[in-house]
């Protein structure tokens, strides 16, 4: 529909990025995101607001972020040298984790969000070496020459794929496992599931 408030998956980058404000802004909150509400803007506001009742509150996305920062510090104690974000969106994690001077940092998703993003962080100082890349994920070919190619002078690297694989298919996240392993570089890789409860639950609340 074309008055939908979520008119693509860009646009979850948003909603996610709302929730991290409001624990941002929380006396006892588990992370600090200051880019977060701007990031999110008004759309993320409102996509938060009409979102499935069980989603309304943000814990799932909230404890993701909170989990996927502790392993990738984790990482970095274990001697990570390189972290590449598949459909990074509007993650924030290069300014606001405390991160060595000397880590490379690479993000990669669609045209326009990162045009988005390098609008709105225009000014912003990450911790590390960040650069950011135009990639089609569901490109297989794209997909294996962009990681062979970041990853290839580095020693050991962490791929993170947050909110990712569930928009793929089956045929696609064993296709990107496949590029993974490939690379010899790559080390460990930070994902999440989702239980068929979940998905059943969000499709009946979307009707």
């Amino acid at each position: 529909m074309a008055d939908r408030i979520v008119s693509n998956v860009s646009d979850t980058a948003r909603w996610v990025a709302i929730y991290r404000a409001w624990e941002s802004a929380r006396a006892d909150r588990l992370f600090s995101d200051p880019l977060a509400a701007r990031l999110a803007g008004e759309q993320g506001e409102a996509i938060a607001a009409r979102a499935p009742r069980h989603m309304r509150s943000g814990w799932p996305m909230i404890v993701r972020t909170k989990l996927m920062d502790e392993l990738v510090l984790a990482s970095l104690r274990d001697g990570c040298d390189c972290v590449v974000n598949l459909a990074a969106g509007l993650d924030t994690r290069p300014y606001r984790l405390p991160l060595p001077a000397s880590l490379i940092w690479v993000e990669a998703d669609l045209p326009g969000m990162i045009e988005e993003k390098k609008r709105l962080l225009e000014g912003e100082k990450p911790a590390c070496h960040l650069s950011r890349e135009k990639v089609d994920l569901t490109d297989a070919t794209q997909r294996a020459e962009f990681l062979n190619r970041v990853t290839r002078e580095a020693n050991q690297v962490l791929v993170i794929t947050e909110g990712l694989l569930i928009y793929l298919n089956d045929d696609a996240v064993q296709s990107l496992g496949r590029d993974l392993a490939s690379c010899a570089s790559i080390r460990w890789w930070i994902l999440e599931i989702a239980s068929p409860r979940h998905l059943a639950d969000d499709a009946a609340e979307h009707g």
